[in-house]
């Protein structure tokens, strides 16, 4: 079929959004001001850590500022998937912390637990579905990797289920599965920009100061407190708490560890009931594939399909631009094979396509520390997988903030950092040089070439 048709009317906006629950923006920050934490960024990390310092301490006086409005980057634009791994999934996890992965996962899934129990608290309706996950294996070389890991699970208390190729079909009916493992609890769908509004609006609720369209451009060390600069006014603060993504922080020594690229995803119109029937999906499970450049997918709650992931975009430079957040060929190869994947759904058009960009590291999960004499922490990196991880992210911030060791601050995933990546011009370099070698591997039945080889062995490997 002619994939284009399909997208000729599609949106050029995230989905989510489109919603008409979003909420009027605040005002910019004018004047000078003063507080106990300043929170410097409006997504999923800065959110968190606003409403968890409140509801540790609800005297304290917290104030966010985020450059746009809250969630209107990649917390509003992702796939929705909040899973409960704090290590972008298990094989990474035992890659760099096998000795500790026991007790990440049962961190990990007391976090996914504590997101949903905050849903309820504060009535928060984010079309929260503890669906799990389906990890399909769409080529015969991916089931020895799949079975692999559902050994490994064990060792981290987890119960992962394989199915065969009828058996995932039976689930999801896709003429190119192979077979799947299923995590039944480890993954809940959200909405991922009612989650974020839903945050901004508890945390207003529990006294939270918010100003968006407030970019910090500069943070001055006073000596006894940070004074962060932005255009209209400043303010003072105790404490910071950085979360800013995949975006230019106001810490230079970050921007040696993130590499902002840019992912995109397509949304369908409504699916009728005979075109649901044809998939089937009655679990209505969360999917991703098992290649190293892979797919994600699932459905709305009135019945899209969101398809993203696959072509993920680094531009020279670093560079963050809203006109890079449209990409038609992108858009063109993703409807390719989101045909190929659901070939019986011919003829579904598209209605929303859209990109966003992602802060990843090298060791492709979060990374902390502090500056300032400790007045000042930041949390980054989460490549992708943050939707869920970012509300650990915030608890790991606030621990360091307040100088006393924790379970969390304990663990060497918090008290080490990835593999910086190389400045300019290497830098892009390598990334293209990594994405051609990915490609290259998932067409040579998983063999990795000299590079990926020498990225796994400097802790810089990626394994989808």
């Amino acid at each position: 079929m002619d994939v284009l048709k399909a997208l000729a009317e599609a949106e050029p906006t995230p989905f989510w959004l489109a919603d008409p629950a979003a909420p009027e923006p605040a005002a910019a920050l004018t004047g000078p001001a003063s507080c106990d934490l300043a929170v410097v960024g409006g997504g999923y990390t800065g959110l968190w850590t606003a409403l968890r310092a409140k509801e540790r301490d609800p005297s304290r006086d917290v104030v966010l500022v985020e450059a746009d409005v809250a969630g209107g980057a990649a917390s509003g634009r992702n796939g929705g998937f909040c899973s409960a791994s704090l290590t972008h999934g298990l094989g990474n996890g035992f890659a760099r912390w096998p000795g500790e992965m026991l007790t990440l996962e049962r961190l990990g899934r007391e976090n996914l637990g504590g997101i949903e129990a905050t849903l309820g608290r504060y009535g928060i309706d984010a079309e929260f579905e503890r669906t799990g996950e389906l990890d399909v294996a769409t080529e015969d070389w991916q089931l020895a990797e799949l079975t692999e890991l559902a050994e490994r699970a064990r060792d981290a208390g987890r119960n992962l289920e394989f199915l065969d190729a009828g058996a995932v079909r039976a689930e999801v009916d896709s003429p190119t599965y192979r077979g799947a493992l299923w995590d039944r609890d480890g993954v809940a769908l959200v909405h991922p920009a009612k989650l974020a509004w839903g945050l901004r609006r508890a945390c207003l609720e529990a006294g939270v100061r918010i100003f968006e369209r407030t970019p910090v451009r500069a943070i001055d060390d006073e000596g006894r407190s940070l004074r962060l600069r932005t255009p209209y006014g400043s303010i003072t603060a105790a404490k910071v708490a950085l979360g800013t993504g995949g975006f230019p922080a106001p810490l230079r020594r970050l921007r040696h560890f993130i590499a902002p690229v840019y992912d995109y995803a397509l949304v369908t119109e409504p699916l009728t009931d005979a075109q649901l029937a044809s998939v089937g999906w009655r679990s209505r499970a969360g999917v991703g594939d098992a290649g190293n450049q892979f797919h994600y997918y699932r459905l709305t709650a009135d019945n899209r399909i969101l398809w993203g992931g696959y072509d993920a975009i680094y531009h020279y430079g670093g560079a963050v631009r809203a006109e890079l957040e449209r990409r038609p060929a992108t858009y063109a190869l993703l409807a390719e094979h989101f045909f190929t994947t659901f070939p019986q759904l011919a003829g579904l058009r598209f209605s929303h396509a859209w990109g966003g960009v992602i802060d990843t590291c090298s060791r492709f999960c979060a990374f902390f520390g502090t500056a300032h004499g400790g007045r000042l922490a930041y949390a980054a990196g989460y490549t992708g997988l943050g939707v869920g991880a970012t509300r650990f992210g915030a608890d790991v911030m606030l621990d360091l903030l307040s100088g006393e060791e924790t379970e969390r601050t304990r663990l060497a995933m918090v008290g080490s950092k990835p593999v910086p990546f190389p400045p300019e011009p290497l830098r892009y370099g390598a990334v293209q040089l990594t994405r051609w070698s990915m490609a290259r591997a998932d067409r040579r039945e998983g063999r990795r070439n000299l590079w990926l080889r020498a990225l796994d062995a400097i802790g810089a490997g990626f394994d989808s």
